[in-house]
């Protein structure tokens, strides 16, 4: 980060008032009636028709529309575990991108403990406050564990981010870019470089779009994952390849027609590239350095399509095209989970949108840019209005089909 970057951070987050957030009025508090309505005596009328039907909540208070971003700050962003007030700006940060690309009211918790039963056991005890809880920068393994639990004893949908935002989109332009270059899904050879939240995520929802698990192969810091090698955990185990020999990265890019990093800084060599089959996708998530930048790889291959985690590069994997959208259609169908049918609904909309005439406000947004679905447009940009109503509408629509929504789907959903 440059110098003048981060004192332009630094301001942006002191300045007029400490923070991103604030906590506004919706109703009138200007005389005594308002306030004998807002508190005593007239909350009681509220209190009570709650009591009585607990679904009441939904619509006498703000718990339909509020989201709880919590975090132990053990994974923060490309930073590591820095602890959890140091996450803060971020969690406050994640609301801000709810409040503006979905309207949905967020508020930021963290958790002072590296513990899975505290962990867990605290958001048990405030879940009711909420219609969804978003988990963020929780490190693995421990993040599947307690992600596991809260779904299992919550009755609102429990969303980690890191692992199905971004898998979200990462299917989503990962499909797109495979029809670009003319390959199709289910017989597309993967290289996954990172077997951390994310990764496994990616994988697992890539296969339920349709790539064959045999056809992934998913590296570590120690290199291939294959049933029998020492120091692979149960979750890093699901992905254990026993069809290739390959035990190194640069054994396994060879022939491959994708490549996804989610792991670190110039792990991919131009060689590597060279390696890999006609056509190749390559998406280096790493964050702010990819593992292989656009400008190298693009010399040595001009058959490339490439992806990254940065907004200063086409094809931009950014997680915000995904939950604020997808927590919005959860939302308005009071759902009790986001499911596997509602992530792959999220991804197939967000590719389909792709696909589609880009408006000109979005060309305006971005000085003036032409986009059109190719190479170097597989995935829409965030500014795009209509993800809003695509992506929540599809979310919503798998919710009712699923039965895990507890209300009928609203009108502007249903198509």
């Amino acid at each position: 980060m440059s110098d003048t970057l981060k004192q332009d951070a630094l301001a942006y987050h002191a300045d007029p008032k400490p923070g991103k957030l604030s906590i506004e009025l919706t109703t009138p508090a200007e005389t005594s009636r308002h306030l004998s309505l807002a508190y005593s005596p007239g909350v009681a009328a509220p209190v009570r028709a709650i009591a009585e039907n607990p679904e009441d909540a939904f619509k006498y208070t703000i718990k339909g529309n509020l989201v709880g971003v919590i975090s132990n700050g053990s994974a923060i962003l490309g930073l590591g575990d820095l602890g959890s007030l140091a996450s803060k700006p971020v969690m406050e940060g994640k609301a801000l991108l709810f409040k503006r690309f979905a309207n949905v009211d967020a508020i930021d918790i963290e958790v002072d403990s590296s513990d899975i039963n505290e962990i867990v056991r605290t958001v048990e005890l405030i879940a009711e406050t909420f219609g969804g809880i978003n988990l963020e920068d929780i490190k693995a393994p421990e993040c599947f564990e307690i992600e596991r639990r809260l779904i299992e004893s919550c009755n609102i949908p429990i969303f980690h981010d890191d692992q199905h935002g971004t898998a979200i989109v990462t299917v989503a332009g990962m499909l797109n870019a495979l029809d670009v270059q003319g390959k199709k899904v289910d017989e597309a050879k993967l290289v996954c470089l990172g077997a951390g939240a994310a990764a496994i995520s990616c994988s697992r929802l890539l296969v339920a779009a349709g790539m064959k698990k045999e056809n992934i192969v998913m590296l570590d810091r120690k290199g291939v994952i294959f049933n029998g090698r020492e120091g692979v955990n149960q979750y890093k185990a699901e992905f254990a390849n026993d069809v290739t020999r390959a035990r190194t990265l640069e054994e396994a890019i060879v022939g491959a027609d994708c490549f996804l990093g989610l792991s670190g800084p110039d792990q991919l060599s131009v060689d590597m590239l060279k390696s890999m089959a006609d056509k190749p996708i390559v998406f280096a998530c790493s964050n702010p350095d990819p593992e292989i930048s656009p400008e190298l790889a693009l010399a040595a291959r001009d058959d490339v399509i490439m992806a990254t985690g940065r907004s200063d590069y086409p094809n931009q994997v950014n997680n915000v095209l995904g939950f604020p959208f997808i927590f919005r259609g959860a939302l308005d169908v009071r759902a009790t989970k986001i499911n596997e049918e509602m992530k792959l609904a999220a991804a197939y909309a967000i590719r389909d949108l792709a696909k589609e005439e880009v408006l000109e406000e979005v060309v305006a947004a971005y000085d003036g840019e032409a986009f059109a679905f190719g190479k170097e447009y597989i995935i829409p940009k965030p500014l795009d209005p209509r993800l809003l109503n695509r992506v929540a509408g599809a979310v919503a629509r798998a919710a009712v089909d699923t039965g895990v929504a507890r209300i009928a789907l609203p009108e502007q959903y249903k198509v």
